[in-house]
């Protein structure tokens, strides 16, 4: 074998040629290139795994909502469940009671509720109508927008949201799924919060070195933030639907009872859902006392929100939810339109626990400073 004078023989010169070729290639470029070329490659995967996660979310859907509403409600409960437990009683029956007292508020707030505006929900329906039909008015008038244009505009959109209604069998299909899921979530809340402690603990007992005591406290900020939020956003929405019902009962605005329970409901939804409320309200004060009314509204709206936004938000929430509105806005929009109204609820506290998790888990592998 003949060699090429640096004791190497030609084969293994070429081999180790075309081996650094590459090597070179890369280091050749600049480190900008380098730079994009792997975050892009990093976020491509992070996407592709998030895409196929959420397509697995979608097509186990009624499985997904239970678990989620599960998760939200064991961590809603858990004062409730803790304050029996330290009165001695057994796990099975505090879990049990805990349940019940759950069910007897929501059956006694929906008896109430029903029982005062199943008759004014109609009435709400007709007073949109004119709302609407008067800002279509201003909106012909004030802006370079025809009533043909805004007619078709609007006979588009009603075609649209026709199209994508359920069929029948669909229809009766999804209240099966959802009768399935409220069932499986209920059954699933009972072992929660009589053995989710216990399953905790066999979890961490799987792990080693380390990563136990970093899976410990990751799993402990992660609870601690799912319960801050929704814990909050139930008082957060309270407040609101109070602060907005006064306000419309004081302003004279009819259906003050349904529009407080619309905007309870859409307390649970950030930015988007307190948005649309506000917009219900201002349309029905626009149709039952005109736009003197509605502009009031308008203004006590937007002061119950901003009240709430920066200065009880801060106080219920503290620092255990840290996202900014611009990140809340775009999870919202990302999870409404992978999942619909589910995606919407439920979007918000994911990112929230996913964060701290993350942000929990990366401090305690930062090194310690010199």
């Amino acid at each position: 074998m003949v060699e090429d004078g640096t004791g190497r023989t030609p084969e293994v010169t070429a081999g180790h040629t075309r081996a650094a070729g590459p090597r070179q290639a890369w280091a050749g470029l600049p480190w900008p290139v380098r730079t994009a070329v792997t975050w892009s490659a990093c976020l491509v995967v992070v996407i592709a795994g998030l895409w196929l996660l959420g397509k697995i979310a979608v097509l186990l859907a009624p499985l997904a909502i239970a678990l989620a509403g599960t998760l939200f409600l064991t961590a809603l409960l858990d004062p409730v469940l803790l304050r029996l437990r330290r009165l001695r009683v057994p796990a099975a029956p505090a879990a049990l009671l805990t349940i019940l007292l759950l069910l007897g508020i929501l059956v006694g707030v929906g008896v109430l509720v029903w029982n005062l505006t199943a008759s004014q929900f109609g009435e709400l329906s007709q007073q949109l109508d004119q709302g609407l039909e008067r800002s279509r008015d201003f909106v012909t008038s004030s802006l370079p927008i025809t009533d043909a244009q805004l007619d078709r505009l609007i006979r588009q959109t009603r075609e649209g949201l026709s199209g994508s209604a359920p069929d029948p069998v669909g229809g009766a299909r999804t209240a099966a799924e959802v009768a399935g899921s409220v069932l499986l979530a209920l059954v699933l809340l009972f072992f929660l919060l009589k053995d989710g402690r216990s399953m905790w603990r066999w979890v961490l007992r799987r792990m080693t070195g380390p990563n136990r005591a970093v899976t410990a406290e990751a799993g402990r900020v992660g609870w601690r933030t799912l319960g801050s939020y929704s814990r909050g956003t139930m008082i957060i929405a309270a407040i609101d639907a109070t602060g907005i019902g006064l306000a419309l009962v004081l302003l004279g605005v009819p259906l003050a009872l349904p529009l407080a329970l619309i905007t309870f409901l859409g307390g649970f939804v950030p930015i988007i859902g307190a948005t649309v409320a506000g917009a219900v309200a201002v349309l029905v004060a626009l149709a039952a006392n005109g736009p003197t009314t509605a502009l009031l509204t308008l203004a006590a709206v937007i002061a119950v929100q901003q009240i709430e936004g920066n200065l009880l938000e801060p106080l219920i929430m503290k620092r255990q939810v840290q996202l900014h509105p611009a990140v809340i806005l775009v999870v919202v929009t990302a999870g409404t339109l992978i999942a619909g109204i589910a995606g919407a609820f439920v979007s918000v506290p994911i990112a929230a626990v996913t964060w701290r998790v993350i942000d929990t888990v990366q401090r305690h592998r930062a090194p310690a400073p010199a």
